[in-house]
């Protein structure tokens, strides 16, 4: 394992005062000076909404180029005759992709680390003024060095966030030997990269790098990682745990071959053996030192547990770890748990939102969720990878009770990323692609809904989170 401890910080920080006046970018709306800047215990004075947009390819990918964000009260959030148009009034983060917006606490800070493109890995800090008042603090840093342009990163825990990424995982296939029934399976392990931020101070207090840490016995057996993502930091604050999504093949059988209809190009691939996939699997290393890397792997579920755009664990009241599987899939239904004693899964949990609706019909799948406290939890779900559903989750109980919303079968989920819950209420701005759509408020205690703000829609586009 490599360290990249202080020459790391030294040098970033070099870098971020470079490029805090060459990332400045003329289409941002100027700094408001009547933000008043508090500290992220002071008490919260918004709720932020986010909303994604096309790109500019041909033809436009929906929700693909950038995020708008704007805040409001909430007393506005609650009012249903407040009109929003986040498309013609919002404030534009930073970001050439769709931004991972990360927040505090208290909503009063918005966090993100730019994907792609020029300014790709730079992280950028945010105050909250409400509408489309938002104060670019400056404080950037940049970890396209330490980690990529395109990081995968969230808050890992109140004031922490941390950056991941993996390269270089493969089962190279030489098209000669292929051909001839020669090629031999070897599976390349990927290179880790992380880095963890100080979300308070704008600072890289430590960072790391390390081979993937498949066991030989796995590695042979035809097991990969292609992405890991939504690190998280347990309860006593000495592992951090990190999503993966894994694939196996059958290294007994040989690539097999496809021709191109149109161009007649030749590809090669190994076979896949996803059904003899033997488990969930979490990476798991030493806080704070980053050290002894080791999978831990789950016999409930065998689906990929490291998200796409939306947060998919967290640190319950109990100190236990809830990790959903499947948001970065079509459909599927599980949380699974850690123990926070022998931080390993616990194999006697399993929480399936399916049984607990008792929907026999169709595949459930969990796209984002939200633990609350005491084991209590909101969730968005989809059944075959259509419509837009809510659900409170009981996960000490393993029930669960939908909530009905009036736009849930015209509804997408694949870019929600976030869901907020402030006093007694969850969040929800939901919108059809190209429709309008409603700020939905949850009452997370006793399951009652409140249509609250009108939210404006736009071809290709969706709101995608609160804050």
């Amino acid at each position: 394992m490599k360290k990249n401890l202080l020459n790391s910080v030294l040098f970033v920080s070099a870098i971020a005062l470079s490029t805090m006046t060459s990332c400045e970018k003329d289409d941002q709306p100027t700094t408001t000076p009547d933000i008043v800047q508090g500290a992220d215990n002071d008490p919260r004075k918004y709720i932020t909404l986010t909303a994604a947009f096309p790109d500019d390819a041909t033809p436009p990918v929906a929700g693909n180029g950038g995020t708008l964000a704007y805040s409001l009260t909430e007393a506005e959030a609650k009012d249903a005759s407040k009109v929003i148009d986040i498309y013609k009034d919002g404030y534009s983060l930073r970001s050439q992709r769709t931004a991972r917006v990360q927040a505090s606490a208290n909503g009063n800070h918005l966090y993100n680390i730019q994907y792609t493109g020029e300014f790709g890995g730079i992280f950028n800090k945010y105050s909250v003024g409400g509408a489309n008042k938002f104060q670019d603090l400056g404080k950037e840093l940049e970890l396209a060095t330490l980690i990529d342009a395109s990081p995968r990163w969230v808050k890992a825990a109140e004031g922490l966030g941390i950056a991941v990424k993996i390269t270089g995982a493969a089962a190279p296939i030489d098209p000669a030997k292929a051909e001839a029934g020669t090629q031999p399976y070897e599976y390349v392990r990927g290179l880790i990269k992380l880095a963890v931020i100080d979300l308070d101070a704008t600072r890289i207090t430590n960072s790391t790098e390390f081979e993937f840490p498949f066991s030989d016995e796995e590695k042979n057996a035809g097991y990969s990682v292609g992405r890991i993502d939504v690190p998280i930091l347990n309860k006593a604050q000495n592992k951090v745990y990190i999503g993966c999504n894994i694939a196996k093949v059958d290294p007994t059988k040989p690539p097999k071959k496809s021709v191109n209809a149109e161009t007649g190009a030749v590809t090669w691939a190994w076979n896949t053996d996803a059904a003899n996939i033997k488990g969930t699997v979490t990476l798991v290393l030493d806080y704070p030192s980053l050290k002894n890397p080791k999978i831990i792997w789950s016999s409930k579920s065998t689906y990929g547990n490291n998200s796409y755009r939306t947060m998919t664990q967290y640190v319950g009241t109990d100190g236990h770890v809830y990790q959903s599987t499947g948001a970065n899939t079509t459909s599927y239904p599980h949380i699974l748990r850690i123990d926070k004693n022998t931080n390993e899964y616990d194999n006697g949990y399993l929480f399936d939102l399916s049984q607990a609706l008792n929907i026999t019909s169709g595949r459930v799948g969990i796209k984002a969720w939200t633990y609350i406290k005491d084991g209590k939890a909101i969730a968005l779900y989809d059944i075959d990878g259509k419509g837009g559903y809510i659900a409170l989750l009981d996960l000490n109980n393993k029930t669960a009770t939908k909530i009905s919303n009036q736009l849930e079968a015209t509804l997408s989920l694949s870019q929600f990323q976030n869901i907020t819950v402030a006093g007694d209420y969850a969040y929800l701005p939901l919108t059809p692609s190209g429709l309008d759509g409603t700020l939905y408020l949850v009452n997370w205690k006793n399951g009652a809904v409140t249509a609250g703000a009108k939210l404006k829609g736009q071809s290709g586009s969706f709101y995608i989170g609160s804050y």
